[in-house]
């Protein structure tokens, strides 16, 4: 077993791109986050009007299909 110790605000890269965040500890446990590169790629697209009409297009286009 490998053990880390870090304080709140604190993280550990592992791999390619995934970022463990000590994000809470107190008497009752450790709150951690967890965030992977392809997740921070997926919010930013989200976040780009231009990307989400294309994606809300193609999101229509699934339900219409599946309504058939």
């Amino acid at each position: 077993m490998l053990v880390f110790t870090r304080k709140r605000g604190e993280a550990i890269i592992i791999g390619d791109g995934i970022e463990v965040r000590v994000l809470r500890a107190g008497r009752d446990g450790v709150r951690l986050g967890i965030v992977h590169e392809q997740i921070r790629q997926a919010n930013r697209a989200a976040a780009n009007p231009a990307a989400a009409a294309g994606d809300r297009a193609a999101v229509e286009a699934l339900l219409k299909a599946r309504r058939r």
